[in-house]
Formats: C-alpha cells, structure tokens, sequence
C-alpha cells in the first residue's frame, strides 16, 4: 500500500471519502482509477463516519470528494465527470451530443425508478406495501431495456464502454446479489455476461480491494496506484 507519507509534504491532493460497498463509491473509484487522477483515499465505515466528512459534506453520504480549491463535490456522478474531466482516454464520455443525451438518461433512469426498486427489493421487509417478488418484477422493467440494448451492442449504448456501463453495473450487481440464483438463472444472458465482464476486470478487484479504514491523523492510501488500476 502505497501512503501519503512517502510523497513530498507540499503536495495537496484531493481527498476522496469512500465506503467500499457503496455502489455510488463504487462507481466514483472506478472513474478516478480509470483516469489516474490521483486522489488520497479514504475509506471510511458509515456507522463511524469522520467528522472531517461529515464538516466538508453535512449530508454525510459516499462518495465525497473534497478539492485543494477548498470545493466539495457531494453527487457520485459529479464525482464521475471530474475525472473524466481530467483524463478519458478510451472515450467514456463521448463528444457527441445526442450520445451524451442517451446516456445521462440511461443513468437517470438508474439511479431513480430502478434505485427506488433495488431498494425495496433489497429491504423488502422495510416495505410491506408489496411481495419481494413484486419489487423485483418492478426492476426488471429497467433489466429488460438493458437486455434488449445489449442484444444489439456488448455495452449499453455502443461498442465500446461508456460512462453508463460504469455508472450502472455496480447497482446491477446489487439487484443481482439480492438473489443470486435467482439471477444466473433468469432469462437475461446479455445482462449476466456484461456484468460479469465487469465484475471480473482487474480494474474492479482494485477498487474493491480492502483497505484499512482512515481515522483522524491516519495517511490516507494514493489512489488509484500508478500501474495498478
């Protein structure tokens, strides 16, 4: 593990406050490792959340990212364009204003109607409203569109990766662990291979690597490690 400690003292880095489960964190590592924008990371416990956090950020939700500038940036998606912002190297966010559409909206979709259904699958027990399987049928109107994309192209808007597949995969993956059996085998075969595809990328063992939670005057961890992500 590579720590602050061994870099020059004047170097300010961003720091990025992370929860390693959190499929909101989650995404953000994975577009920070993609870019090399070095960060010092933070891993924090969500029962046990740092006051430093919670100060930069008073909603006190993952991910954070705080900015030599002084600015916080408190929306995992904001988290996601500021490093693509700095380097995309593979095209993540295309310039192409109609794709650009096309995938906001995909990601729109994701983190609200389907969010909304991954929860209450998840915590169905919370909701009585409704059977488990009912919540689970309401998420599968948004893996059915899925499905049907990636029966024309093997990522979600094209052939290639797109900030969507990464934005989008770590919630799959939750809906999916909810019941895995149920999911390898549910008639969704465009579905599985592109998340495991992502599930079994180097880059995805990295990010989900556990590291030592940060405490107070505790060196945060170099993120992502030169040639590591």
């Amino acid at each position: 593990m590579s720590q602050l400690a061994d870099r020059p003292e004047e170097i300010s880095l961003p720091v990025l406050y992370s929860f390693r489960r959190c499929p909101y964190a989650m995404r953000a590592r994975m577009a920070i490792a993609y870019s090399v924008a070095t960060v010092e990371l933070r891993d924090i416990l969500l029962k046990d959340k740092p006051a430093e956090m919670v100060a930069a950020s008073p909603k006190a939700t993952v991910p954070v990212l705080t900015l030599p500038d002084g600015s916080v940036l408190e929306e995992s998606l904001d988290i996601m364009l500021w490093a693509l912002a700095q380097n995309d190297p593979d095209g993540w966010l295309p310039e192409d204003a109609a794709t650009r559409e096309e995938i906001f909206a995909l990601v729109e979709e994701n983190d609200s109607p389907f969010k909304s259904s991954l929860d209450r699958y998840k915590y169905h027990v919370r909701f009585p409203e409704k059977s488990r399987e009912d919540y689970r049928q309401d998420g599968e109107a948004f893996f059915h569109k899925l499905e049907k994309r990636l029966a024309d192209h093997p990522f979600l808007v094209s052939t290639k990766v797109t900030l969507a597949d990464i934005a989008i995969f770590p919630f799959i993956r939750q809906f999916a662990n909810t019941d895995i059996d149920w999911f390898n085998t549910a008639p969704y075969p465009h579905l599985q291979r592109w998340l495991a595809r992502f599930l079994s990328s180097d880059r995805f063992a990295y990010i989900m690597k556990k590291r030592p939670i940060w405490v107070k005057g505790m060196a945060g961890e170099l993120f992502p490690v030169p040639d590591a992500s």
